[in-house]
């Protein structure tokens, strides 16, 4: 059973039933979306909305937890990037204005719900949702929207695996919106100590922590005369001034000279990344009540993994898991699938023998015994290589080592990396597609860069994208399928919570005599998504899980 919602931002709303065509039913105007929602939830429901972000975290303030949705807005934006159109607005909307040849307006600022821990500042002037021109009601265009969303799956290659993209995208939405609301246990007085232990004495007024203080005396001191540290055209133009070349202030750098401010100006530069990301600011505007509350953005991504507004959290440094503990009598199990892009390609190519190295143990030692007279870390360079469309050098040797081994699995993304080269779009196995060539794209961690005219470089930057494309967004699938399964068989067990979720790995935090069963269930979980995904395989998608009291102890 389907159920359209639209709730007004006051907390009420208004909801009716979609039949099996989708035609909307009776309209129900209520004073409180939560309470009417909390009241229809059950096992076959799955509720119809513009956005997950927009619409669930008032309903679970108010205390309404459901299980399923579909999200419009993410699957526009998945049909959309299939039909080559990546980027366009995907709000109710613009999906609504495209359905009825009218302008399509820009979708809204993304700003999400508030949340306890995020920092919020009042604007001039507050976000008005675009109208609805000819819409009878918002629910109508609601289902309307959504009906029309079901047509154009339908006429898809393989409609079922992409309902199944939209369903585990939907799921995800939903998740990182509890896992916000939640939030990550965190102990400020353990992170104010460490932060105590590396940088000195917070420091009053704004200043340099004495640590930091005392690394800019000692680089000063290197070069003779004073100068910003973290200024890059400083430091260049302070090696510049000694008669030292450098090209940038990266660590890979700045190692390679000698030079006696490098020691004191790799140790600063390291010590104000957590000063600035994870210092006392950090407590003050992100941990509340003895948790880490970011909030998540499902499909932030173009691969689908998720990203963060603000706080960082899928990037907590190791400097300060110490922090995260567990409540007393409590624990956290910690699941993480060890090399999972290099499984994805043995799963997605077919490749006999690469199947057979991906068993339950470590892949990359399978390799190398049986291709690399068992040297694991030229193995491991090969498949990198492999990936990541590394062709010369050492990796471009030890790749052609592999691809005689491995003929379809190199193949596999070698094919993808042609598509890319000649303009086309690739896509992961539920049909997640790349965006257009012409559309600027970044790589893990790195900013956006603007596009460029097509040319040889330009080529062959586009076959190394999507080249991996096929591999991490495929791999984003399989996470995102064992997080909304162990999501799902959580809901039944007491004393749980799903507190954090990362790329390849989730920590739930539980009563303590409930670990063990938790454990099971993550387990479980990674096998069903495999299965959900792939089907029968002999490819083994192994977790190494960890019961602890601290994350830190689980790396």
């Amino acid at each position: 059973m389907r159920w359209a919602v639209y709730d007004d931002e006051s907390g009420g709303g208004a909801l009716a039933g979609l039949d099996p065509s989708g035609a909307l039913g009776a309209a129900t105007a209520v004073p409180s979306l939560a309470t009417a929602v909390a009241a229809g939830e059950a096992a076959d429901v799955r509720w119809v909305w513009p956005d997950t972000a927009r619409c669930y975290p008032g309903l679970l303030r108010a205390g309404a937890r459901v299980a399923r949705c579909h999200d419009l807005a993410l699957a526009e934006g998945l049909l959309l990037g299939h039909a080559g159109r990546w980027g366009e607005p995907r709000a109710l909307p613009a999906a609504w204005a495209r359905l009825h040849d009218l302008p399509v307006p820009d979708d809204e600022p993304s700003t999400g719900a508030p949340q306890p821990g995020r920092p919020t500042q009042p604007a001039l002037f507050a976000p008005v949702r675009e109208p609805l021109p000819g819409a009878s009601s918002p629910l109508a265009a609601v289902a309307e929207v959504h009906a029309d969303q079901q047509t154009r799956i339908a006429a898809l290659p393989d409609p079922a695996r992409f309902r199944l993209l939209v369903a585990v995208e939907s799921a995800g939405a939903l998740a990182a919106a509890e896992l916000g609301a939640v939030g990550l246990p965190w102990r400020a007085d353990v992170h104010d100590r460490l932060l105590t232990e590396a940088l000195g004495a917070r420091p009053v007024g704004g200043g340099r922590p004495p640590m930091l203080a005392g690394l800019a005396a000692q680089i000063d001191a290197a070069f003779g005369f004073r100068l910003n540290p973290d200024s890059p055209a400083e430091v260049v133009a302070a090696f510049r001034k000694v008669g030292v070349t450098v090209t940038s202030t990266r660590a890979y750098v700045l190692r390679e000279v000698e030079h006696p401010a490098v020691a004191p100006l790799l140790r600063y530069k390291e010590l104000s990344r957590l000063h600035v990301a994870n210092g006392w600011q950090f407590l003050a505007d992100w941990v509340v009540g003895g948790r880490f509350r970011p909030e998540y953005v499902a499909g932030a991504v173009v691969s689908g993994r998720w990203g963060t507004r603000g706080g960082g959290a899928l990037q907590i440094p190791k400097a300060v898991r110490r922090a995260v503990v567990a409540d007393p009598g409590w624990t956290l199990v910690v699941a993480d699938a060890g090399q999972l892009e290099p499984r994805v390609l043995a799963a997605l190519s077919g490749d006999r023998g690469m199947a057979t190295a991906a068993g339950p143990g470590d892949m990359y030692g399978a390799l190398a015994a049986s291709a690399f007279d068992g040297d694991r870390g030229k193995a491991k360079i090969a498949l990198l290589a492999a990936m990541y469309g590394g062709t010369t050098g050492a990796g471009g040797a030890l790749l052609a080592t592999l691809r005689r081994r491995f003929p379809d699995a190199v193949g596999y993304v070698e094919a993808a990396a042609r598509v890319g080269e000649q303009g086309g779009l690739v896509r992961s196995l539920l049909g997640r597609t790349c965006p257009p060539a012409s559309t600027p794209v970044a790589g893990p961690g790195e900013p956006a860069e603007a596009a460029e005219p097509v040319s040889a470089s330009s080529a062959r930057a586009r076959g190394r994208f999507t080249r991996n494309f096929v591999i991490q967004a495929t791999a984003a699938e399989w996470a995102l399928l064992l997080l909304a399964e162990l999501r799902r068989r959580l809901t039944s067990m007491a004393g749980t919570e799903l507190v954090f979720f990362q790329h390849d790995e989730v920590v739930v935090h539980c009563r303590r005599e409930v670990a063990a069963e938790v454990a099971a269930a993550v387990t479980a979980s990674a096998q069903e998504a495999t299965r959900l995904l792939f089907g029968p395989t002999p490819v083994h998608f192994p977790l190494d899980v960890a019961t602890v009291e601290c994350y830190a102890d689980a790396k």
